[in-house]
C-alpha cells in the first residue's frame, strides 16, 4: 500500500464545540475513508488523545468552552506527536503565530473549502507517516551536522541546543535532503518530492528561495554555506 492509500485510512480526532461542524467534518472525512472520533472541547480532546495513541491527525478549534484549543494544543504536545491542524474563525497573524509556537502544524481559517481541507489533511498525514511519525523507528535527536540536531518525529530542529523555528515547507525540504544525505539532488527532484506538484521551469525559484531561507536560519555564514551545499549545474547536497 502506498503512502496516499495509507493516509486515506488514518484516524482523525475532530475537536469543535459545535455539533453541526463536527458532523459535517465526520461525513466529509469518512467519505474519504478516514476513521473519525470526536471531542466537544479541549479537555475532551486531551482525553481522547490519551485513549487513542493511534491518532494520525487532530483537527482543533481555538474558541471552545472549558479549555481553549490553544491550551489544549500545548498539553496535547506532551501526549502525542500526531500533527495538529487548527480550524478556526480567528485569523490574525498573532493567532497564527501563537498556534504554531504552541505546537500546531497548520492553520485553516473558517469558512474553508472542503477541497482545501482535504488537501491539508492528506498532506499532514503523509508527512507524519513519511518523515518519522507513526510506525517509524526514529525518534531521538540525530546529528544532521556538527552543530545541528533534528527530531523528525517531533518536527523540531536545534542548533547548538537552541531551537530553530522552521515553517512546514522549510522543514519538509530539510528532512528530504537529510533522507538523501550524500546525494546530489537536482531541483526537479526536490520540487516534486517536497511540493508534490509537477515540475515546471518556474519551480526553480521556489526551491532556490527555500534553500536560501534554510541557510539563513541554519548556517553560521549563509553566504558561504557548509551544511546545504550548491553543486553548480547539478543541484544541492547535504553531506
Amino acid at each position: 500500500m502506498d503512502v496516499e492509500q495509507e493516509a486515506s485510512s488514518g484516524v482523525i480526532l475532530v475537536t469543535d464545540d459545535e455539533p453541526e461542524i463536527r458532523q459535517l467534518l465526520r461525513i466529509l472525512l469518512e467519505n474519504k475513508g478516514y476513521h473519525v472520533i470526536e471531542a466537544a472541547n479541549g479537555r475532551d480532546a486531551i482525553r481522547m488523545a490519551e485513549e487513542h495513541p493511534e491518532l494520525d491527525l487532530i483537527l482543533l478549534d481555538i474558541m471552545m468552552p472549558e479549555m481553549s484549543g490553544l491550551e489544549a494544543c500545548r498539553q496535547l504536545r506532551s501526549r502525542t506527536k500526531a500533527p495538529i491542524l487548527f480550524l478556526t474563525a480567528r485569523n490574525t497573524e498573532r493567532d497564527k503565530e501563537e498556534a504554531y509556537v504552541l505546537g500546531g502544524d497548520d492553520y485553516l481559517a473558517k469558512p474553508f473549502s472542503q477541497g482545501e481541507l482535504l488537501m491539508k489533511v492528506t498532506s499532514l498525514i503523509r508527512r507524519y507517516r513519511v518523515y518519522g511519525g507513526a510506525d517509524d523507528g526514529r525518534g531521538n535527536w540525530g546529528s544532521a551536522a556538527d552543530a545541528l540536531t533534528v527530531d523528525a518525529k517531533c518536527r523540531r530542529v536545534k542548533k547548538r541546543g537552541k531551537e530553530i523555528k522552521l515553517t512546514d515547507k522549510e522543514l519538509d525540504l530539510l528532512l528530504f535532503l537529510l533522507q538523501h544525505r550524500g546525494e546530489i539532488l537536482d531541483v526537479k527532484t526536490l520540487y516534486e518530492a517536497v511540493w508534490q506538484s509537477k515540475y515546471m521551469p518556474s519551480s526553480d525559484n521556489n526551491v532556490m528561495v527555500y534553500i536560501q531561507r534554510l541557510r539563513k536560519k541554519l548556517e553560521d555564514d549563509p553566504i558561504n554555506p557548509t551544511l546545504i551545499r550548491t553543486i553548480y549545474g547539478r543541484g544541492y547536497q547535504i553531506d
